[in-house]
């Protein structure tokens, strides 16, 4: 009887998680255009992006998460002068550091920044990024301090190995829903100076 139910329980987590995966391939994703790979990293043109954004005194994965998804969520739930739904998007950006941090929604491609419904929390800011090219390193699993530590470290060292220069923060970009328990995606970005002669 015992063997059932656990074999039931198995059942019904693998449907699940079936579920949430078919639903999270439609969610639209950041775009961008790979313009170099490496065995462990690959070089990202990003094109401009509005993005839905949070500072905070935060030094960490674990203090930052947390209030500052709430807040993001918030507006793109009808947190906004309109009331206004907005689609999720995916991967939700975090730059931890010692000074300023910040936790940024991606808005939809279909929306700018002008026609964006205002924020009824005046700690959201509507900003819009400019075009970047960026390193990045992906690594699975659900994202910890440590993690982002290792992984900026090893994406640091890698980039150094091969001559390639960067700058500003490594931040972290979350592509998953706590409730996805496999196949999850993380990534570590830097700025890196690249053209497309490199």
């Amino acid at each position: 009887m015992r063997n059932y139910k656990v074999t039931r329980i198995i059942f019904v987590l693998i449907i699940l998680q079936s579920f949430f995966i078919t639903a999270m391939a439609k969610t639209e994703e950041q775009v961008y255009k790979v313009v170099h790979s490496e065995k462990e990293f690959e070089i990202r043109f990003y094109p401009s992006a509005t993005l839905a954004t949070v500072y905070s005194d935060a030094k960490s994965y674990k203090e930052l998460s947390g209030p500052g998804f709430r807040k993001l969520a918030g507006y793109i739930f009808g947190g906004n002068e309109s009331d206004t739904k907005i689609s999720m998007t995916s991967p939700v950006h975090m730059d931890i550091n010692n000074s300023r941090s910040s936790m940024s929604f991606v808005m939809p491609s279909s929306l700018m920044k002008d026609n964006l419904p205002k924020p009824e929390d005046p700690a959201v800011l509507i900003e819009k990024t400019k075009d970047e090219y960026v390193a990045a390193i992906r690594f699975s699993g659900y994202a910890s301090d440590e993690d982002i530590r290792t992984y900026s470290e090893k994406l640091k060292n890698l980039l150094l190995e091969k001559g390639i220069n960067f700058y500003g923060n490594f931040r972290y970009l979350g592509y998953d829903a706590p409730y996805k328990f496999i196949g999850r995606r993380n990534e570590i970005i830097v700025s890196v100076n690249w053209s497309e002669n490199n």
